[in-house]
């Protein structure tokens, strides 16, 4: 059947939306700096990034503040995570009805409103909820669920030659037989699950861990685990902060730039065009062990850096025979603008590295009706390359709409893959509206196109996907 002769989606959901309720009080922020922050990074939960002046959150607490009338001050300087859950909790815990931003708070800070909650109630909730050696008091769990249905056209993919014979007089080889393609424009349907699992055991500190399972062919929504459809931990993390200033954190399967600050507030879903043009140096290198540290400043200004290593092989962590990874980010923000630098230098064999540099800044109007817009440029040295083609480039421009009726709109453009010296730039462009339902269901249409390299097909994908939080 041919392209786009047929797309369905059909969803049937029943969602029940909880509300959250508490007393609309005065909020002491510095009584808050007891509690700490949380934030996501590639899926994964990371509790400790604060909330920073040029972040969409830090903007929309301030309106909230302003529009609901609530008795705190809202700063340019940055909100941890728990200031920011108590303020959306106090300012929206008797209202009746929220706006498309109010929900997205709610949606955001979820996790840090049910333990500030759970503190409060502390001690009710251990002697009436929890009987010992039972589930913790201080761990909160958050699930998602993500359906999504669509096709490519222009998709392809390699099928392994296998294996044949020959006969030759009295002998018989065995031969290999040469790869070939096919095309994939069929309708596909991906789905996957996650579960995220948050606990502090002092108030300052947190254990992050992630299960997840997906299956799919739809790449740019990114569904698709490495075990399939068996749930399996995705990822852990311990973060803690030093002082007042300083945070660290290590962990397995965590990206090691989950403590950057990259200056982009593009929130595309592609799997492609959501780095920004900061492809290679956020250090998504994927090697398993990582660590990391961010420094504040104040007033807006980061420092960050962030390793990662092959500390679960035999390889080990700094030595010859294992890859190792190590970046670092100079990242300035506030409400309407931001800019960031970020280096890296990856190990890719015993004998090479790659080196990395990328740009990002954003621009957000303080007037509603216009976009952000958020550029970024990157550019390489890939050290086993010969000397005409070691030389990479790769940039991204995005624009997006928060409030386009009761959802966000965006648009984007940029490489979808470095270009290496004079090579060709092989573009991707991409359009995107995301609806939310309710609280816990988001739609999110999706339109793209892809050119490919001489000889292939240029790619068109329409898809949907259907988000579910709880």
């Amino acid at each position: 059947m041919k392209f786009f002769q047929t797309l369905l989606l059909a969803p049937a959901v029943l969602g029940i939306i909880a509300p959250i309720s508490a007393s609309a009080t005065d909020i002491n922020l510095e009584g808050m700096n007891s509690y700490s922050s949380s934030s996501r990074s590639a899926g994964f939960t990371n509790n400790y990034l604060n909330v920073q002046p040029g972040d969409w959150a830090h903007q929309s607490i301030k309106d909230l503040v302003k529009s609901r009338g609530c008795n705190v001050n809202v700063n340019d300087n940055s909100l941890t995570r728990f200031e920011a859950a108590a303020i959306v909790n106090s300012c929206l815990g008797d209202v009746a009805e929220v706006s498309n931003i109010e929900r997205s708070l709610i949606d955001e800070f979820s996790s840090e409103i049910a333990l500030l909650r759970g503190r409060v109630d502390g001690i009710e909730a251990r002697m009436n909820e929890f009987e010992a050696g039972s589930f913790s008091t201080t761990t909160v769990a958050s699930f998602s669920a993500d359906f999504a249905i669509g096709a490519v056209d222009g998709k392809s993919v390699t099928v392994p030659g296998g294996t044949g014979t020959k006969v030759f007089g009295d002998d018989t080889l065995v031969t290999k037989e040469a790869d070939s393609t096919s095309k994939a424009e069929a309708l596909s349907f991906d789905y996957a699950y996650q579960i995220d699992l948050t606990t502090s055991f002092t108030g300052e500190d947190s254990l992050d861990v992630t299960l997840a399972a997906g299956v799919g062919t739809l790449s740019e929504f990114d569904l698709s685990k490495d075990d399939g459809d068996t749930l399996v931990v995705d990822g852990i993390s311990y973060t803690l902060p030093l002082g007042d200033k300083l945070t660290t954190f290590i962990s397995h399967g965590v990206e090691g730039s989950a403590l950057f600050n990259t200056a982009c507030v593009y929130g595309g879903p592609t799997n492609t065009l959501d780095d920004c043009g900061n492809l290679n140096s956020a250090l998504a290198v994927g090697l398993g062990t990582a660590a990391g540290a961010s420094y504040d400043f104040g007033n807006g200004l980061t420092a960050s850096v962030g390793y990662e290593g092959q500390g679960d092989t035999k390889s080990g962590i700094g030595t010859k025979e294992g890859l190792d990874a190590i970046a670092g980010q100079f990242a300035y923000s506030t409400d309407s603008f931001g800019v960031s630098v970020t280096l890296a230098e990856i190990e890719t064999s015993a004998t090479h590295d790659d080196t990395f540099t990328a740009f990002n800044a954003y621009y957000s109007p303080i007037n509603s009706g216009f976009p952000s817009v958020s550029v970024g440029y990157e550019w390489g040295d890939v050290g086993g390359a010969a000397s005409t083609e070691d030389e990479t480039s790769h940039y991204f421009i995005g624009l997006q709409w928060d409030e386009i009726g009761e959802g966000t709109f965006g648009i984007a453009a940029g490489t979808h893959t470095p270009v290496i010296e004079d090579g060709d730039e092989l573009m991707m462009y991409e359009a995107w509206y995301s609806y939310p339902i309710n609280d816990g269901m988001t739609i999110t249409p999706l339109v793209f196109t892809k050119d490919m390299a001489t000889g292939t097909d240029d790619q068109t994908g329409i898809m949907v996907k259907t988000s579910f939080s709880f």
